[in-house]
């Protein structure tokens, strides 16, 4: 749903966000220009304030242009708009070439029919609008080449109207079929089985499409995710506090590792790393980041591996909201107040916010602070390997349909600034030459490579390294 608003609250918001915002138009353009006040909302095509935007992006980009031809949107892939000081508009979109000169309007123009005139680029806009000043300003726009798949000539001509749809749909049937089989679904009702189908077609088109962009060795497709919509995945598994940055706390900088990272490192292979859990359809993902950082640092200065509970924080810390979303810093904090961790066995998960039912005397295991790392990789790596697991947050865009391989979602889908899931670096390493972080998730281990994400290493891929954080066990 897009909530509309009026423009006294606009402008109240506009000056209580304003107390602390300065615009940035720096070089690290994967760096939100403005602190967000508020989670970025997911639009519509038909939003009329995403088409005036879309409208001044598209004049914006044929003025600077140097091509013959005049480009319009042919897709909206994804729009989001953000309460910052006006309204600002992220828009990732495909421009296409139209039959028209410089010199014609363009909404009277139409695309080439033919698909290697289109010469189609995927473009990322960020317009600021702000409606009381009657001001729209063109903040960033990021285009490259869109990769088409190969059209291959035929004289066979085929009659679309019924063999291919019919294919198509047994096809699909099959697919839907054994997907449910596999994750054992059951719907409440056919009309729900209905919906569900359309939703899994259409979330086949989008692994499709994820794959095509993706720059490492990654493999997407049908998993246990693929029935939900984006919005369902998001608001179940996803945790929109992180992208948050007005709430996060500053945190003591950790000391750098003594020496260089080695080639490789898995604190798997050293006995650091418990068995991947799973937070069921609840966005507690920061409390299972959180203890499986404790849990490798427990077991670096006792020597004994313990499971922790998650449930305790999701009970407990009343700096967080339960399944509702958290940050790390102030598990942290929360887990000091409360003077420790109970085990797994002591104090079970149940991924649903109940009453604190917290008891010092069976705390396992404690801390005595915390501290934020560099934002290197090659400083996180060093200290990865020196000093245990890392609890770190990334922007999970290619997650829900990611199944093995190495992740690396082109940027401007993958930005560093909507970091939206809080995960557990367990190691690093290459495979086949393409280097990679080894993330220890907590969707359970039918997720992905028994349950981790390997993510490209070395491009700050989805902002993996931009909330790194560590317990301290003295």
């Amino acid at each position: 749903m897009v909530l509309g608003y009026s423009p006294l609250i606009l402008g109240l918001l506009a000056l209580a966000a304003g107390l602390g915002l300065v615009l940035g138009l720096g070089e690290d353009l994967d760096r939100p220009l403005f602190g967000p006040p508020g989670s970025p909302i997911r639009l519509q095509e038909t939003d009329s304030g995403l088409k005036k935007a879309l409208q001044f992006a598209e004049e914006r980009y044929n003025r600077g242009s140097n091509a013959l031809h005049l480009r319009k949107v042919s897709r909206v892939v994804s729009a989001t708009k953000q309460l910052v000081k006006g309204i600002r508009y992220t828009i990732t979109v495909e421009l296409s070439n139209t039959q028209c000169k410089k010199t014609s309007m363009l909404k009277t123009c139409d695309f080439y029919p033919e698909i290697h005139k289109l010469k189609t680029e995927v473009c990322l806009f960020e317009v600021w609008d702000i409606p009381w000043q009657g001001t729209t300003t063109l903040l960033r726009q990021k285009c490259q080449p869109k990769v088409e798949s190969e059209v291959k000539e035929t004289n066979q001509v085929e009659d679309l109207s019924t063999s291919q749809p019919l294919e198509e749909s047994v096809e699909l049937l099959g697919q839907f079929k054994e997907f449910m089989v596999r994750y054992n679904k059951v719907y409440s009702s056919q009309e729900e089985a209905d919906r569900r189908l359309r939703i899994f077609h259409e979330n086949l088109k989008t692994a499709e499409k994820i794959q095509s962009l993706d720059q490492g060795s990654a493999e997407y497709g049908v998993t246990k995710f693929s029935d939900l919509t984006e919005e369902e995945f998001r608001s179940t598994y996803l945790n929109q506090l992180l992208s948050q940055w007005t709430l996060h706390q500053p945190m003591k900088p950790a000391s750098p590792a003594r020496g260089p990272a080695p080639a490789s490192w898995d604190w798997r292979e050293h006995g650091a790393v418990s068995p991947v859990k799973n937070q069921g359809m609840c966005g507690s993902c920061w409390a299972f980041s959180v203890t499986g950082n404790i849990e490798g640092q427990w077991f670096l200065k006792n020597g004994s591996l313990l499971s922790l509970s998650e449930q305790e924080l999701v009970d407990c810390d009343g700096l967080d909201q339960a399944c509702k979303g958290g940050l790390p810093s102030n598990a942290y904090e929360a887990i000091e107040k409360l003077g420790g961790l109970e085990s797994e066995a002591d104090y079970s998960y149940t991924g649903l916010k109940q009453k604190c039912d917290f008891t010092s005397r069976k705390v396992a295991a404690y801390i005595n602070s915390s501290v934020e790392l560099s934002k290197d990789e090659k400083e996180i790596a060093a200290w990865l390997a020196e000093n245990g697991p890392i609890s770190v947050a990334l922007n999970a865009f290619a997650m829900q349909f990611y199944r093995k391989g190495v992740s690396h979602p082109l940027k401007i889908f993958c930005n560093s600034w909507m970091i939206d899931h809080a995960v557990l670096m367990v190691g690093y390493g290459d495979r086949k030459g393409v280097p990679f972080w080894a993330i220890k998730n907590s969707w359970g281990e039918d997720y992905g490579e028994q349950g981790y994400y390997y993510l490209y290493r070395g491009s700050n891929a989805c902002g993996i390294n931009k909330m790194c954080s560590s317990a301290v066990v003295n």
